[in-house]
């Protein structure tokens, strides 16, 4: 049984960094920042609006790959029930939902769902600092999070720099094989993606982490030790939240640049805004969506709360519409999960066949990119990002991996495409140098 306390606190900055520097010290750890960025309705985590919430040591673990990896993570739940459990969906968790295969490399090597039972919660809540324990009492742990010392480990001189496994050139003709495909008629949108990596790179995750949370200011930023793999990540999407039988996925298809004036800023604002390509991607996913969550909600229910909001973040504006549904009363959660998984926004649609094109046109295994990052919580609710504008560093390989795409319609220009790249990657390129 845990037990529960809640500490004042007058000063949260200093709290959150605390928190991340004391989970970031066991080995199996999460820590998430809303960084009080919203996305109505309500993107906080959980139905307590956490303004970051971090779960650190393992009672209990579950590591699975692709084959009945749901089942597992089903019975994993029924054992500690009513219990905080956190992790995570690797993208190729797909070969599971569907017949599908992933044979392309991969240099990261996490396995593709990886929960675990913390032995401590804890998160902040306005001017307050709310723990769930087992052991040691709560207090102790408060102790413990207050005194942790913020040690960086040594990093290289000038940083982590990314080379392409994609050359331009092979990409511009990826783009140019799918619009054909496209006109076929095998696809109507696919999410093409690349990665960028390093080799021998000795970094600092925490301070890799809190550098790229830093620019981006994102509301599911995550920082996730899978023991010698870390995930740094400041996402702005949402997949899937449940609370109660209500639903709720937040789609983004359609990324500018933010303006260096704000005269400038909101010019670009207004073309993303009113931009025929983005739209007819975004709507494409929206009905990926809608059919996905139709699947386990009550019928009728599933509907388009906003289509095509515009919303400004730190380093990009972003065209983001939320599909909201009501779960059946005798539904499960997992179910629903699983249904929907991987997130439509990072495959294209038909859904089955973009993922098989994918496969034949991407060179890296996706493993945690484009999956999914969260928890559920003691009552059964759950909140889960998509895990883009990530970093994947594998520290006893020392290898780095930056993996950024986009999605392709005929419409699409493969320069434009390739530029649009380049900008989701300027951020963690920033954070690694």
């Amino acid at each position: 049984m845990r037990q529960t306390a809640v500490f004042p606190i007058n000063d949260p900055p200093f709290w959150k960094t605390q928190l991340l520097h004391w989970a970031a010290g066991h080995e199996l750890a999460v820590y998430f920042d809303s960084n009080r960025q919203g996305l109505p309705p309500a993107t906080a985590h959980a139905q307590y609006h956490w303004e970051c919430l971090a779960a650190a040591g393992a009672v209990n673990t579950l590591e699975a790959q692709a084959g009945n990896a749901f089942v597992q993570l089903e019975h994993f739940q029924q054992n500690h029930h009513n219990d905080w459990t956190f992790g995570f969906f690797g993208y190729d968790l797909k070969n599971e939902t569907e017949r599908l295969i992933s044979d392309r490399f991969d240099g990261i090597g996490l396995p593709d769902l990886g929960f675990f039972q913390p032995r401590t919660v804890a998160g902040i809540l306005g001017q307050h600092l709310e723990i769930q324990t087992f052991e040691p009492d709560a207090e102790q742990v408060f102790l413990e999070i207050k005194n942790t010392n913020r040690i960086s480990m040594p990093a290289e001189g000038n940083g982590v720099v990314l080379q392409e496994r994609m050359s331009k050139q092979a990409y511009l003709e990826k783009v140019e094989h799918i619009r054909r495909h496209i006109v076929e008629g095998d696809v109507y949108e696919m999410n093409l993606c690349q990665e960028f990596f390093a080799e021998d790179a000795c970094l600092d995750p925490v301070a890799v982490f809190e550098r790229l949370n830093w620019i981006g200011k994102a509301p599911f930023s995550s920082f996730v030790r899978w023991r010698d793999r870390y995930l740094l990540s400041a996402s702005p999407e949402r997949f899937l939240k449940k609370e109660g039988q209500k639903v709720i996925s937040q789609p983004i298809k359609g990324t500018r640049r933010r303006g260096s004036t704000p005269g400038e800023d909101e010019l670009i604002r207004q073309e993303l805004a009113t931009s025929e390509k983005d739209r007819a991607e975004n709507v494409m996913i929206v009905d990926l969506v809608r059919n996905d969550l139709a699947r386990n909600c009550l019928p009728g229910s599933v509907r388009v709360a906003e289509l095509f909001g515009i919303y400004s973040f730190e380093t990009v504006h972003q065209m983001v519409s939320t599909i909201s549904g009501k779960m059946r009363p005798s539904g499960s959660a997992l179910a629903l999960l699983r249904d929907a998984f991987p997130p439509g926004s990072m495959t294209g649609a038909p859904k089955v066949m973009a993922m098989e094109l994918i496969e034949q046109y991407e060179n890296t295994r996706r493993g945690l990119y484009s999956g999914a990052v969260g928890y559920f919580d003691p009552g059964g609710d759950f909140d889960f990002n998509v895990v883009i504008r990530s970093i994947l560093y594998n520290a006893a390989d020392r290898y780095v991996s930056v993996q950024v795409g986009g999605a392709i319609v005929y419409d699409s220009v493969p320069e434009q495409e390739y530029e649009e790249c380049l900008l989701k990657a300027e951020a963690m390129r920033r954070a690694l140098r």
